[in-house]
């Protein structure tokens, strides 16, 4: 049985969200994915380092801030396409445990590489609010619907709200629509790569899908946190 990062089947999103209603088990799924992007993408649990360590690791190898931020680019590109090449290996034979387990780790990775973007750039992803910046950065256009729905000002870039001390009860509902989306829209197109359930060319596939997705991401996230102070390298904590 293919694991994912966690070690074991992720049994959170396994459920498809059109057989679970939103006011119970499909409120606490999209509450457990965002949980795991906050543990997993920003603080670094389990095998993954956290923001504050690949930061400290790519800004002291390129002290210039915008390469450093290219460099982690990079790697997290390579990180996405060898998991997504993995999980599709195996085709149709391994799709209930694979798409799952690829869309957590798939998001954990972007979540971390879109806070380490946005901490280069000046801002403290220990804050909340920039932690719901830089999860809104994952979900595209359905950011706008988003902070619609959390009564927040739109059309501004997500830099100032994150500037912003926003109230609980609006970051609650944004991040937990986050999550909403990471297991429905995004869990559709991660599934549309198996549609021949052909192994190899489904792994093949689902790289290039991950890869495509996650330069998309990171193109968003260069825009919506524009550079507030240049780093040469990241300071060492009191």
């Amino acid at each position: 049985m293919p694991v994912g990062l966690f070690g074991k089947k992720d049994d959170s999103v396994e459920e498809s969200p059109k057989t679970i209603d939103e006011g119970g088990v499909a409120s606490k799924t999209a509450n457990a994915i965002v949980q795991k992007l906050m543990d997993f993408g920003f603080d670094g649990l389990g095998p993954l380092d956290s923001v504050e360590d690949v930061v400290k690791e790519f800004t002291a190898k390129y002290p210039d801030p915008e390469k450093a931020i290219t460099k982690i680019i990079r790697s997290h590109t390579r990180l996405v396409a060898s998991a997504g090449f993995v999980t599709g290996f195996g085709g149709l034979f391994t799709l209930p445990v694979a798409i799952p387990a690829n869309i957590i780790e798939f998001y954990v990775l972007a979540t971390r590489m879109v806070g380490s973007i946005a901490e280069i750039r000046g801002y403290d992803v220990r804050r909340p609010e920039v932690r719901t910046a830089v999860l809104l950065t994952l979900v595209g256009a359905d950011s706008t619907e988003l902070l619609n729905k959390a009564g927040v000002p739109t059309g501004t870039r997500l830099a100032q709200i994150a500037a912003k001390q926003l109230p609980d009860a609006a970051m609650m509902v944004i991040n937990k629509g986050v999550g909403f989306r990471v297991a429905t829209k995004f869990g559709g197109q991660t599934l549309s790569r198996f549609t021949k359930g052909v192994p190899i060319a489904g792994g093949v596939i689902g790289a290039g899908l991950d890869t495509f997705m996650l330069d998309k991401i990171a193109d968003n996230a260069k825009v919506e946190f524009p550079a507030r102070r240049r780093l040469a390298a990241v300071p060492a904590e009191d």
